[in-house]
């Protein structure tokens, strides 16, 4: 049976082990329940009810009732859920991890209330560490990090108390506690300063074997998470309308370095699907791919037909003999948002990651083919040359056959095709004709992501000619069917364009609502070239107080690279680094004792020469070191020379200290009288061998100011202690 509470308010400690277990296991619970709900896989129904559950435990906890829930029911209630698991994995979760997750909170809300033995509570810890778990597996953010930080402290905290609670119930013989009414206090303040110190010391040691171990690249379960909005906006057939909704969301997609870039100086279009067939409602692109060859150093190669033609043309081969090519590498990560499509700034020369298989279609989109790797880090190279205003207006109009698919028109409003011409009629050429356009739906439309309430037989004639404002979907898809109208062969493109850049570490940001569409027109012996009819405003790097969550930004790019992606191209590189930097510290290193010694052994012949020159100088500067050497070799004795003067003079202010100075001082006094006190003996025992009754009244009142002031922390006494000491003194002289 636990103690119970004394009547002067003292609180045995076994009941307070009790108690801080009983506390420390309900926040290991809730810290993974915490964990689990973070990760936002969980539904709304679920964080409710056992939220709920937590929550009446937590009351109950504090305001120290106990409610258990009978054998009678736990039995039943447990095999009930069992049967609704089966329901759940099979009808109304469908998913194996969901409907397991479900099973354990169910475990879990039934363990909290029936807690009668030990092994009740390390089953609920062990419940607590599955929560934990399963975060791990359906999040790859960064916030994972801090709450299983969390999760460690209270663990370690559970356990230490747990192991008190059984040591102390197998113990034989009970320990006298003290009458300090804090003492459980002491306690808490314990294992306060304790925990945090194991806890980091679990981290860095468990860091130091994640970093060491040797990696094997098999991805992230995460990224196999089932289609979303993201995936369908990028598929092989897209409805009128999906960019816009994936537009609605700020999370971020995509981080992605360019090399050389420190000062965001690039606003690109990161190209992820091109789609030729519009039936008026619907984007689609024929389902032929090519599959891609591996080069010998691992990388894919794109082949030139991205640009629309299967070599290089005489155009672009002279501004690559020019110089004017611009290449740029770069490095994404992103996100696990369940499409295998590659994001690649136009155009794209060379991919290289760790994935079995790439394929392309017609229209330059990228595509995995490893159905064990999902889409997460790759590095890639792209050309961003584009021709000049004046080249491309001498462009001419004999299209090559492939291009007749991105010419083909659904049953169009004719207001659609006259409006084209109006707008182009001024126009002599096909680039003039694309910037017109581009330029009158930039400037006479705005822009919402507003969608239409209900459905309309003619999206593209409802936004030109009624609502007159959209999202970037309806520009872009207004702008190719005017260019089809126009005979100018012409394609929609669903990618991201941000420029958000977060210069603490050099890395693109790009979110949900980055997603975009753009025109690409096609133009004879120059490719694909890009308008962007939308109109936007630049975002830019952020200022003020937005700054702080660059730092977070920075702590989560971080958490992905190294933690989540973390493999043997990281080990390596981590392993080049460190031996770069060993080097470079040992050949600094060298360097500095190198400069020491040439400048010591110059000071030493400046001294030589001066010593000549003035040696008595430098006799007085040598005793003057002689002497401070032999007063910093002394130093403990002096400073001890000066407390143990104090501590004469004012023995009240150290009475522990105090006592046992004047007490040894006593006993060197009587030692040389001829009572010599031994190591073994006591106080009182060395009394008692005091034949002189002269000396040993004296003594004895010294040594009860002694033991006072020693073990009984008594001022008053040990300001007594020099004045007894003289008595000491005058009494053996006599």
């Amino acid at each position: 049976m636990p103690q119970s509470i004394s009547q002067s308010g003292v609180i045995p400690l076994p009941e307070a082990i009790n108690k801080y277990f009983d506390l420390s296991l309900y926040l290991l619970v809730l810290m993974g329940f915490g964990t689990l709900a973070s990760t936002g896989a969980l539904e709304l129904p679920a964080i409710l009810l056992v939220g709920a559950a937590l929550a009446c435990r937590g009351y109950l906890l504090s305001t120290r009732r106990k409610v258990v829930i009978s054998k009678r029911w736990t039995t039943p209630l447990t095999i009930v859920y069992f049967a609704f698991y089966a329901v759940d994995y099979f009808w109304l979760s469908r998913t194996f991890l969901t409907a397991t997750v479900h099973l354990v909170l169910f475990a879990v809300v039934v363990r909290t209330f029936s807690l009668r033995r030990d092994r009740d509570c390390t089953m609920l810890a062990i419940l607590a560490f599955l929560m934990v778990l399963a975060s791990a597996v359906l999040t790859v953010d960064s916030v994972f990090l801090f709450f299983f930080a969390g999760f460690m402290l209270v663990a370690v905290s559970t356990f230490i108390l747990m192991e008190m609670r059984r040591s102390g119930r197998a113990a034989k013989f009970q320990a006298q506690h003290s009458n300090d009414a804090h003492e459980h206090r002491h306690l808490a303040f314990s294992l306060a300063r304790i925990i945090p110190a194991l806890v980091t010391m679990i981290l860095v040691g468990a860091a130091g074997v994640f970093f060491l171990l040797p990696r094997v690249s098999v991805g992230y379960l995460g990224g196999y998470s089932f289609g979303t909005d993201l995936s369908t906006g990028f598929s092989d057939r897209v409805q009128l309308g999906r960019i816009g909704q994936i537009q609605q969301s700020n999370a971020v997609v995509m981080h992605i370095q360019i090399d050389g870039d420190k000062s965001g100086k690039y606003e690109l279009h990161w190209r992820g699907v091109a789609l030729a067939n519009f039936d008026g409602r619907n984007w689609s692109n024929p389902r032929e791919q090519y599959v891609l060859q591996r080069e010998a150093d691992g990388s894919f190669a794109v082949p030139r037909f991205s640009q629309g033609t299967a070599e290089m043309s005489p155009q672009r081969a002279a501004a690559a003999t020019r110089g004017t090519a611009h290449v740029i590498h770069y490095r994404i990560m992103v996100e696990p948002i369940g499409t295998n499509v590659f994001f690649l700034a136009p155009w794209a020369r060379r991919l290289t990651g760790a994935y079995r298989g790439l394929s392309m279609d017609m229209g330059g989109g990228i595509y995995d083919l490893d159905a064990q790797r999902a889409v997460s880090v790759y590095e890639a190279d792209s050309d961003l040359y584009k021709p000049t205003a004046e080249l491309l207006r001498q462009a001419d109009r004999s299209y090559p056959e492939f291009s007749q698919v991105y010419l083909q028109l659904p049953n169009l409003d004719p207001r659609i095709a006259t409006l084209a011409a109006e707008i182009t009629k001024s126009a002599s050429d096909s680039y003039d004709r694309a910037v017109a356009i581009e330029r009158y739906l930039n400037t006479h439309y705005g822009y919402t992501l507003q969608l239409p309430r209900s459905q309309v037989a003619d999206p593209l004639a409802n936004f030109l000619f009624e609502r007159k404002q959209g999202h970037c979907e309806y520009f872009a898809s207004s702008m190719a069917v005017m260019l089809r109208t126009l005979r100018i062969p012409a394609r929609v493109v669903n990618g991201f364009r941000s420029d958000e850049f977060n210069d603490v570490t050099g890395n693109y940001i790009v979110r949900a609502k980055d997603a975009h569409s753009w025109v690409e027109a096609y133009f004879p012996g120059y490719g694909w070239i890009t308008f962007d009819p939308t109109p936007g405003g630049a975002i830019g790097t952020p200022q003020g107080w937005d700054r702080a969550l660059l730092y977070l930004d920075a702590a989560q790019s971080f958490w992905r690279d190294w933690v989540i992606s973390y493999d043997s191209s990281h080990q390596f590189v981590l392993g080049k680094s460190a031996v770069t930097r060993t080097r470079s510290s040992f050949e600094k290193t060298r360097r500095w004792i190198r400069a020491t010694y040439v400048q010591l052994m110059e000071r030493v012949r400046r001294g030589q020469r001066g010593a000549e020159q003035a040696p008595f100088s430098w006799l007085g500067v040598a005793f003057g070191l002689g002497l401070l050497l032999l007063l910093l070799g002394n130093a403990g004795r002096v400073v001890r020379m000066i407390r143990a003067r104090k501590l004469r003079s004012h023995p009240e202010r150290s009475p522990h200290e105090a006592a046992a100075m004047w007490y040894e001082r006593m006993a060197k006094y009587l030692a040389g009288r001829g009572l010599k006190k031994s190591e073994s003996q006591t106080a009182h025992e060395f009394l008692r061998l005091i034949e002189d009754e002269k000396l040993k009244r004296p003594v004895e009142r010294f040594t009860d100011a002694y033991e006072s002031s020693r073990f009984g922390s008594s001022a008053e006494d040990a300001k007594r202690l020099p004045e007894l000491y003289k008595d000491v003194e005058l009494a053996s002289r006599k």
